[in-house]
This record gives structure tokens, C-alpha cells and sequence, in this order.
């Protein structure tokens, strides 16, 4: 799928029917955070998510506010202690963490599921 990117956000990119237009959402913001876009074109588009991007962060900035970061990048994972004990086993056997096998493994299926 592709996405937009721009000053570490990345937001979707669809088409609605209804509205005749391209739309998005940036994504990774969970709850606390909405920021929507559209345009005619997909240069349109584009501006008006940079655009939403800037207005977001200026306006964090004017009342002192951390923004939201996307995707950090640190996951909790809970899982039945049968399979962490497993998981932990053959990473060791393999010389590897749990936190590499567990990244090798989502990449592996990733790829497998693109593939279809």
C-alpha cells in the first residue's frame, strides 16, 4: 500500500466516491490525535497533509505541548507463557533475542502476506 510521509508522519491514502475526492488520515496517532486530508489531485492531496502535519505541530508548539510522535517503535506484546517460553528457547538456540526473532518473524510474514 502506499502512503504519504512527511516529517516522520505518514498518513493513507484512499479514495471516497461519495465525495469525489482523495482523502486520508495520518496514521500511528492512536486516540488522543485526528488529522484528516483531501484533495482533487494527489498533488493536492499531498500539500493539504503537510499542511495539517505543520498546523498540528505549530500548535503544539503555541500552547506548550508535546505532540504526538508516530509509531514509536516499542510494542507490548502479550502472549500465552507456553509460546514466550518457545519463542525464548529457539531464540536462544539460535543465538538471537526474543526481540530479533519476533521482528524476524513479523518481517517474514509481511513479505509473505505482500507476495499474495
Amino acid at each position: 500500500m502506499d502512503y504519504l510521509e512527511y516529517r516522520g508522519y505518514k498518513g493513507s491514502i484512499e479514495y471516497s466516491l461519495a465525495d469525489k475526492c482523495f482523502v486520508g488520515k495520518v496514521q500511528g496517532l492512536g486516540n488522543k490525535v485526528l488529522i484528516l486530508y483531501e484533495g482533487n489531485t494527489i498533488d493536492e492531496l499531498r500539500k493539504d497533509f503537510e499542511e495539517g502535519i505543520d498546523s498540528y505541530l505549530e500548535g503544539c508548539k503555541a500552547d506548550g505541548e508535546e505532540p504526538v510522535k508516530p509509531y514509536s517503535g516499542k510494542l507490548n506484546l502479550r502472549m500465552p507463557s507456553e509460546l514466550h517460553a518457545r519463542v525464548a528457547a529457539f531464540a536462544a538456540s539460535a543465538g538471537t533475542t526474543i526481540n530479533e526473532f519476533i521482528n524476524r518473524a513479523i518481517r517474514h510474514e509481511l513479505e509473505h502476506e505482500c507476495a499474495l
